[in-house]
């Protein structure tokens, strides 16, 4: 009897442990001392998100410059400075020299910058021919900027012909068609490919 009764108080302390082990609860970790934090959705996971780096995305994506749009052109800044054409000429006239002065002066203060030259056309005349009055009117716009000082590499030109310009248009509207655009580039501000941005780091396990 005494041998049973202590096999049976044994069987008793070891069910009465199991028990207490299966309700005992985990002890939940200090929040200071894991990966995310005390910053709401995880702030401070990594310290490029809390510099302002977001994403560890380099620094010269992040703003490519006011006015500059996805592909890093400004077409506001030199938009006053817009040269106009005489139909059916590419030839510079008076009137417009001192818009490409004002250019080139732009350029000496932003040194980083170059200038696509857009020539446009208005709606009369074929397609074929308008883009190439539009080459020679962007051409013929480089050509004088780089008599006054501009040098070449800070220019590119392109010819868009009468692809934007307004059919059966006015006189007015004409004029306004038959012109060189010069927009503003940031070279510096290219996005680079998606493969150089470093990733996060993944959050540790609570």
């Amino acid at each position: 009897m005494k041998l049973a009764s202590k096999i049976l108080c044994l069987a008793v302390a070891s069910a009465a442990l199991v028990l207490a082990g299966c309700t005992k609860k985990p002890t939940r970790p200090d929040p200071s001392q894991t990966a995310l934090g005390l910053t709401p959705g995880g702030g401070s996971i990594n310290s490029s998100v809390t510099d302002g780096n977001l994403g560890g995305v380099p620094p010269e994506l992040s703003s490519r410059g006011e006015g500059f749009d996805a592909n890093n052109q400004n077409r506001s800044a030199l938009e006053a400075q817009t040269v106009y054409f005489d139909f059916d000429s590419s030839a510079i006239k008076a009137s417009e020299r001192e818009k490409l002065k004002a250019a080139k002066d732009y350029l000496d203060k932003n040194p980083g910058y170059k200038l696509l030259l857009e020539g446009h056309c208005d709606w009369r005349g074929t397609a074929e021919y308008n883009l190439s009055l539009g080459d020679r009117r962007a051409n013929a716009t480089k050509r004088y900027l780089q008599s006054i000082g501009v040098s070449p590499d800070k220019m590119d030109t392109l010819s868009k012909g009468s692809l934007e310009a307004a059919r059966n248009a006015d006189a007015g509207t004409m004029q306004k068609d038959r012109r060189v655009a010069l927009v503003v580039v940031n070279p510096a501000g290219a996005p680079v490919p998606a493969a150089a941005a470093a990733p996060l780091p993944a959050p540790a396990p609570l």
